[in-house]
Formats: C-alpha cells, structure tokens, sequence
C-alpha cells in the first residue's frame, strides 16, 4: 500500500507503507516512515518477553489497520518502567506499540516486510546466555548504551 504525502510546495508523492502484524492477523498497522533504527537487547527481561530485536519508530508514523483493541499491556514492576505490549488472542510481542512517547521500540519481528536497516547496537550484553553468538558487528554494551 502507499500513502500519498504532499511537501511544503503542495507537490505529491507516493511513499511505500511499512506494513506489520501479529500471528494471528488480529493486530494489524502500517508504518508510513521507516524505523530510525534497530538494536538487540539482551536483558533476560526482554528474551524472555520476546521482543528482543527492537526496531525504534516515531508515534505520528504508526497507522491502525485493525486490532488496536486487541493489544494488551504487561506492566513491569519496579525497578523495570517499560510496559510491553502484546496481542490478546496469539500472545506476539509488540514492545511498546501504545507508547505515548514521541519515539519508542516495537519488536522487529512484526515488521511483515524485510527493512533496509540493520541492527546498530548490542544492549545488556552482561546478560546474554553463553549459547548465543553475536555474529555481527554493531557495537556492544555490557548495560544499557547510556549509563554504560
């Protein structure tokens, strides 16, 4: 799908849709931007919720195709702060698609399409089992990148 944007000088153009989704198709939306970027965290909070591979995306790029109704919100207790969103009906993590926040993460894995971005940084490594190889070269913090 495109969407049709007009520029400051009333020209159009077509920009391609990011579409996403969770397993069961019950949550459905579309990214009219690209994500600015894509990190791993390696937390056991996040592996173990399963949204590890994030992609960060601005709020006003977030479309609602269905199933916003559907999503569900885990509320960490302290010291976490980061509720984690999911599908009701499949359980796919969704990160903190109902952020409120001007840019937040949402899990890569529910990008339907493949991205033309990378992965940029390694967060948490410290706590990455001793089964799992980082294979590529983004750079790596043993805590989170900023109070690393």
């Amino acid at each position: 799908m495109f969407l049709s944007i007009a520029d400051l000088t009333g020209r159009y153009w077509e920009q391609e849709m990011i579409e996403g989704s969770c397993c069961c198709g019950n949550v459905q939306f579309a990214l009219s931007a690209p994500p600015s970027m894509m990190g791993t965290c390696h937390c056991t909070r996040c592996r173990k919720l399963g949204a590890n591979v994030m992609v960060f995306i601005r709020r006003d790029t977030l479309i609602w195709r269905r199933g916003r109704e559907n999503v569900a919100v885990y509320q960490p207790e302290a010291p976490y702060k980061y509720p984690r969103c999911f599908c009701k009906t499949c359980g796919t993590s969704l990160g903190e698609i109902l952020s409120t926040e001007e840019s937040f993460p949402i899990s890569a894995q529910v990008l339907d399409g493949d991205l033309e971005i990378r992965n940029r940084f390694h967060e948490f490594v410290a706590e990455k089992p001793s089964w799992y190889e980082i294979c590529d070269s983004a750079e790596q913090f043993e805590g989170h990148p900023v109070t690393s």
